[in-house]
């Protein structure tokens, strides 16, 4: 049963092969069988890579057996067409194009499972560009409000500055009315004379007016302060909302340009091992001699082929002989008198009616 898979994936004639010795047959189960372990590479790979897109294993495993087919029936065409001719550089340049063919297959078929081999690796490398990518995010968004965050942070820094600045005049308007009454500075008399009324009416007046600059001054304040925390808030939530984008960069392509990071030698063997595999059906067919079941097929291909020519032959033959006996018959007829005359007596008495149509039609016009 596996043998008689074998032989149909490998796109042989079945009933001619079974005419064929054993190890006619055994190398055609060989190919074979190349050919279906190809396909069920071919699955695994794009199965996986549809799965990195999808996030969902039945789309990947549909999509993956319909490419596995795909290759499969592209793979069982190559190898099927090649034919065993007696110059090898015929034969060369037949297979070149399925050559193509199969590297490209090779590639796609390898790459994917690269991916899976490296997944460390590649996660690794995702992970510093995740890192990097989110901190120029937050730098980026940051930018983008430290404009009016700076400006509130100024006008808060320069309200607080005046507060500050108002209560060292009454700190210092304070220090000259209290050393006035004791007498250690200003008229340096001791008691509360007209001096010291006059000072602490000053330091009583700037007291006031820092009560005032101070309530104006920390209601701006605490609406700036607001309007800072709104900023950050949104500032905050923008970050949020970047960040579930920044840790879905994990898609196909995001890896395929890690991978592209990591050292080039171990992914070029993976990809080699995975050539040699697609190619080496067709390999085998151009390096083996020609065997018992090419010479049959050959034979089978040339007697049709020639039946095919003589049938034609004999139909070009039959046309060319048919015309010939009917330009001998109407040869014949144009020299006979009788059908001349004949002919003539008719064409004759076509005219007449014509012309008497034609007078007749005249007559009516000048009714």
């Amino acid at each position: 049963m596996l043998k008689q898979f074998f032989i149909i994936c490998s796109g042989s004639d079945k009933n001619l092969l079974e005419t064929c010795s054993e190890g006619e047959q055994t190398k055609y189960v060989g190919i074979g069988a190349t050919v279906f372990f190809t396909a069920v590479m071919a699955f695994i790979a794009s199965a996986y890579a549809l799965f990195t897109v999808f996030d969902n294993v039945f789309p990947a495993v549909l999509f993956g057996l319909v490419w596995s087919l795909l290759i499969f029936n592209l793979d069982r065409f190559i190898v099927s067409t090649i034919r065993k001719r007696d110059k090898k550089g015929s034969e060369l340049l037949q297979a070149t194009p399925r050559i193509i063919l199969a590297i490209i297959i090779a590639i796609v078929i390898s790459k994917p499972l690269e991916i899976k081999i490296f997944e460390k690796e590649i996660n690794t490398v995702l992970l510093k560009e995740r890192n990097a990518m989110a901190l120029n995010n937050k730098k980026e968004v940051a930018a983008y409000y430290n404009s009016d965050l700076d400006k509130n942070k100024a006008e808060i820094d320069s309200l607080n500055s005046a507060i500050s600045k108002k209560e060292k005049e009454v700190n210092i308007l304070y220090e000259t009315y209290i050393t006035e009454a004791e007498g250690t500075a200003g008229t340096k008399k001791l008691g509360k004379g007209p001096v010291f009324k006059e000072k602490i009416a000053k330091h009583d007046l700037a007291s006031n007016e820092l009560d005032t600059l101070r309530k104006n001054n920390l209601e701006k304040i605490a609406e700036r302060e607001n309007k800072t925390k709104i900023l950050q808030a949104d500032l905050d939530k923008k970050i949020n909302n970047t960040q579930p984008i920044i840790d879905g960069f994990d898609g196909l392509m995001a890896r395929i340009n890690a991978l592209d990071k990591l050292p080039w030698l171990p992914s070029f063997f993976i990809m080699l091992l995975f050539l040699a595999i697609e190619t080496s059906p067709i390999i085998a067919k151009l390096l083996a001699p020609k065997g018992e079941y090419d010479f049959k097929l050959e034979d089978l291909e040339t007697a049709l082929k020639a039946s095919l020519e003589q049938d034609k032959y004999q139909r070009d033959l039959l046309v060319k002989t048919s015309a010939a006996m009917h330009d001998r018959v109407y040869e014949d007829i144009a020299q006979d008198q009788n059908l001349y005359s004949l002919q003539k007596q008719k064409a004759t008495e076509l005219m007449e009616l014509q012309a008497q149509n034609f007078i007749e039609k005249q007559k009516k016009t000048f009714q």
